[in-house]
């Protein structure tokens, strides 16, 4: 087949380059346009060295013109963009977008939560909230490809199918730890005066955006879901880290809930499912786009600890935008994430 022509917008954040990286390497993408504001006339390995030898565009600024020249546009933008890109669209190009700006449903949502108004709600009900390991088949169809948050990436993936199958009571407790990457490029002036490089701080407590996406999905499953969110800034690059923890409904054990993520991925390359109390380490899964899961027992026998860990700039970012272009034009799926 030809290869895709590829835009990317919003390309020297970290999640941009991230991409690059991993599209740089796929047989099927020849990335035709790189595109920013404050980067216009640079090169692209004026921000990542690592980039230096690979023939890259120069970095322009985006202008509509370009999608008809394109197969895919990748945006990496600050919330309410792709909304405004999204009504340029014609019927045959995709837009694949790791920001905000599609992952709700509903326009009042993303009102509540994201305090501004949707610039595109026409737009919502042809795109698709794109994990995936739970929903393939939509990803096929929709050319708005919405890329679920870091976050909810890492609690989604083991909550969905002991949910579904009603495993467990109403009431989780989840504490999730990322590196600070996933605040991006600007998080340096954010956290000047938090010593950022030695401390580990708590921020979005219970009212973090991604109780949102959260919330929506397991409500696809379950009326009665109850839970508390609490996201913490760690000193490290990259990487995230959920703690889960999860009441057992009468009847349900350990290796239940082991069976049951077992049986439900057992065709998903990029799920692992470990076992019994393995612990779990943001090392195991840096720079992949696995998601590593662990089932512990905890001291009160009806109750468990999940454990589930991502890089959050691949599976929970660029990795998982690559896996959905992937699934949307039929390639293999570990095409560019090897």
């Amino acid at each position: 087949m030809r290869k895709l022509d590829i835009l990317i917008a919003g390309s020297t954040g970290y999640i941009g380059l991230q991409l690059i990286k991993l599209l740089v390497k796929h047989k099927y993408v020849n990335i035709k346009y790189l595109c920013g504001n404050n980067s216009v006339g640079k090169k692209i390995s004026f921000f990542d060295k690592s980039l230096n030898s690979k023939k890259l565009p120069t970095i322009t600024k985006f202008s509509k013109k370009y999608l008809k020249n394109i197969d895919v546009i990748f945006t990496a933008l600050p919330n309410g963009q792709a909304q405004k890109i999204s009504k340029n669209l014609d019927n045959k190009t995709v837009l694949i977008d790791l920001a905000a700006d599609f992952r709700l449903e509903k326009s009042s949502e993303y009102l509540k939560w994201y305090k501004k108004k949707h610039k595109a709600i026409e737009k919502i009900n042809q795109s698709v909230y794109a994990l995936p390991e739970i929903n393939n088949y939509q990803i096929k169809k929709k050319n708005i490809i919405s890329c679920p948050g870091c976050y909810p990436t890492s609690i989604l993936l083991p909550l969905i199918p002991i949910i579904k199958k009603r495993l467990i009571k109403n009431k989780i407790i989840i504490d999730s730890k990322s590196g600070y990457s996933g605040a991006g490029r600007g998080v340096h002036k954010k956290y000047k005066t938090k010593n950022l490089y030695e401390s580990l701080s708590a921020y979005g407590v219970g009212f973090h955006r991604h109780n949102s996406e959260i919330q929506q999905m397991l409500n696809k499953y379950s009326k009665h879901i109850n839970f508390e969110f609490t996201p913490h800034l760690s000193p490290m690059f990259r990487g995230i880290l959920s703690t889960i923890y999860i009441d057992l409904k009468k009847g349900v054990n350990q290796n239940n809930i082991i069976q049951t993520l077992i049986k439900h991925y057992k065709k998903d390359l990029f799920i692992k499912i470990l076992k019994k109390n393995k612990l779990v380490s943001t090392n195991d899964v840096i720079n992949t786009n696995n998601c590593y899961i662990s089932i512990c027992k905890s001291k009160n026998k009806e109750k468990l600890v999940i454990l589930s860990a991502i890089d959050n700039l691949i599976k929970g970012g660029a990795g998982q935008a690559v896996q959905n272009l992937n699934i949307r034009f039929n390639l293999p799926l570990k095409t560019g994430l090897k």
